[in-house]
């Protein structure tokens, strides 16, 4: 598949899962404040945007700061994690613009498609399912993976290097798309193509730099294919 201003052959598509394939960066934040009023923490509402595609240490260091013991913090994400799964069953977990269209072109071109995502297997399965999209993918890679095979999460390449050596393309051959900084950089450290598909936090300059296109929604991106 030709993409313009992208010179090497598209053979295959490795795709972000929360906040560049469905809204759930919005639900998981909206649910991360509902979770702290519930347990009287304090937390500014605008703290959790921060969070939005964090690494390991960086959530980490927001736990540090913001809960006093292991088991609040546990009973936060919890909370966090059945309001979302709660949300979701609802319906409220939704595609974002221009994914239905995009999977389906790339589908019709017959590109092998791929999630490559930080979250648990159960919750992409999850997602992945209820939003009708499961069966666009070859296969998925998840933070449950990365324990697996001892490696780290992104932004470390490692997870992108498992998924191109599963996929069986070329890393220059290979599309990714992200919608975070930490995602964007993990791709593109793996020797692989990343389109970046903002979704609560713009792209900053130095995503801008490593970034092959930076793009408002899917429907953006399509024009160019």
């Amino acid at each position: 598949m030709k993409i313009n201003g992208i010179d090497a052959e598209i053979n295959g598509i490795l795709f972000d899962m929360d906040g560049l394939l469905v809204n759930s960066e919005n639900l998981y934040w909206k649910a991360n404040i509902q979770a702290a009023k519930e347990a009287n923490l304090g937390i500014p509402d605008d703290r959790y945007l921060k969070l939005v595609g964090s690494t390991n240490n960086d959530m980490q260091d927001f736990y540090q700061k913001y809960f006093s013991s292991d088991e609040q913090r546990d009973s936060f994400i919890k909370r966090t994690d059945e309001l979302v799964w709660q949300w979701t069953n609802e319906g409220k977990l939704k595609l974002r613009p221009g994914v239905q269209q995009a999977l389906d072109l790339f589908q019709k071109k017959q590109i092998p498609m791929a999630v490559v995502t930080s979250n648990t297997e159960d919750v992409v399965e999850h997602n992945l399912w209820m939003t009708g999209i499961r069966n666009y993918f070859q296969f998925h890679l998840n933070y449950d993976d990365v324990k697996k095979n001892h490696v780290k999460p992104k932004p470390a390449p490692d997870i992108y290097l498992l998924a191109a050596k599963k996929i069986g393309i070329p890393q220059n051959n290979i599309l990714a798309f992200e919608d975070s900084s930490a995602g964007l950089q993990s791709a593109v450290a793996a020797g692989i193509k990343c389109v970046m598909v903002p979704d609560l936090v713009p792209a900053g300059e130095s995503d801008k730099k490593i970034a092959v296109e930076v793009c408002s929604d899917f429907f953006a991106f399509l024009k160019k294919v």
